[in-house]
């Protein structure tokens, strides 16, 4: 079956070869991050993988740690750096998250990786999500990605679960690159230009 052992061989071939490739982007942006973030280039935090399994998700740290005057962090849009910014744009803070795929915490492709606290939240059609490894991009993402309703996304991730194959796989992977190139719906993450998740009505 495709959801199995072969969508997982060749996820860890691509991203061995993506992280070569990748190489020399990932040591200048290590470098940039670490100057612009007080020596703290990366950013970790545990994630809800296939069947709910936590693991320890790893981006480019884009967001400084700035408090306000009660030492609570400051909204997330109030904290993305210039060079944070730039990184989010272009997608490149997604780039370490290669190193999950290589671990098998991640696919390239699958429903993104939200918080934990999601998970109590979530009705039984929409845990269903948690059936297959989470993705770096996945349907929802190139179906309008923070446009859309959190319950939408849902659907469209549950509905990749119940359709996923290798054509649907590259079909994602291309409409990604498009949306990469064209800047198109990826100015941030959902956690920065989105309300959480507050469970379905």
């Amino acid at each position: 079956m495709y959801a199995g052992f072969f969508k997982r061989f060749i996820d860890a071939i691509i991203a061995f070869i993506l992280i070569c490739i990748s190489l020399p982007i990932l040591i200048l942006l290590i470098i940039l991050l670490y100057f612009s973030n007080g020596g703290k280039p990366f950013f970790f935090q545990n994630r809800p993988g296939k069947n709910g399994k936590v693991f320890k998700i790893i981006k480019f740290k884009t967001m400084n740690d700035r408090t306000d005057s009660e030492g609570n962090l400051l909204p997330n849009k109030d904290r993305i750096t210039k060079i944070g910014g730039i990184v989010r744009k272009s997608s490149l803070d997604e780039i370490p998250q290669l190193f999950n795929v290589l671990k098998g915490d991640m696919s390239l492709i699958g429903p993104r990786p939200l918080l934990v606290d999601y998970l109590k939240l979530y009705t039984t059609q929409q845990s269903r999500r948690h059936e297959v490894r989470p993705g770096i991009t996945g349907w929802a993402q190139v179906n309008g990605r923070n446009a859309i309703s959190w319950e939408k996304k849902f659907e469209l991730d549950v509905w990749y679960v119940d359709h996923v194959s290798l054509l649907l796989d590259l079909k994602i992977m291309w409409l990604t690159v498009l949306k990469v190139v064209k800047s198109e719906g990826i100015s941030a993450s959902a956690e920065v230009t989105m309300e959480r998740f507050q469970g379905t009505a």
